[in-house]
């Protein structure tokens, strides 16, 4: 499990180890984009939850999270990305493993400051077709707001903006940060410096789970 405020590289980082490991990354952040660029009641729901920085209804996430960990593909394991957010859906999460025959073996707290989120964020863009994930400063495209994979026009998330931003980052530590005391408690919790490149954060993240 990756914890962390929104903008910490979570996603990222997550995704790569998922492919060296061989093992899904079960993002809900795409889970609710996905569903949000649908033309649904759902989906228009989730849209304007998410363009206000508020946090999608613990009811709607943490049957996305229970549905996913049920496909045969985790069995073999998994890395869970912005799940659980909260308190109560840890306690849900709990027992969706307890149904399903797992457990969590490791939780890494991706450490970042608020402004240098803040600053991260202004300068990412993403593919609206790969999913490719770029930074201006650090991490540009070859060719000027156009994908390398694919050559789709590159696009600021709305929840990237630096007033939703700000509000996410209020709602995190509102709601999340009790969880980092939960599964220190429970010896799992490993903290990790989230910044710095891609690649000095992913070298980091491989030495935390012994790569």
């Amino acid at each position: 499990m990756v914890l962390g405020p929104p903008g910490a590289g979570k996603g990222t980082q997550a995704s790569r180890l998922a492919e060296q490991l061989g093992i899904p990354h079960i993002a809900t952040g795409d889970m609710f984009r996905e569903a949000a660029a649908e033309d649904s009641e759902t989906g228009r729901r989730i849209r304007q939850i998410m363009e206000t920085g508020e946090l999608i209804p613990d009811e709607m996430t943490n049957e996305l999270v229970r549905e996913r960990l049920l496909r045969s593909d985790a069995r073999s394991g998994f890395i869970l990305d912005g799940y659980p957010r909260n308190l109560e859906q840890a306690a849900t999460l709990d027992q969706i493993l307890d149904e399903v025959g797992t457990k969590i073996d490791l939780v890494i707290k991706f450490m970042v400051r608020g402004p240098d989120i803040v600053e991260r964020l202004r300068g990412r863009r993403v593919c609206p077709v790969c999913r490719a994930v770029y930074h201006m400063a650090t991490h540009p495209p070859k060719d000027d707001e156009v994908c390398d994979n694919d050559g789709a026009p590159l696009i600021r998330r709305d929840d990237d903006l630096e007033e939703t931003t700000l509000r996410r980052l209020e709602v995190y530590g509102e709601q999340t940060r009790p969880l980092y005391e939960l599964y220190a408690e429970r010896g799992l919790l490993t903290e990790m410096d989230a910044l710095g490149s891609t690649d000095e954060v992913f070298r980091r993240l491989l030495a935390v789970v012994g790569r």
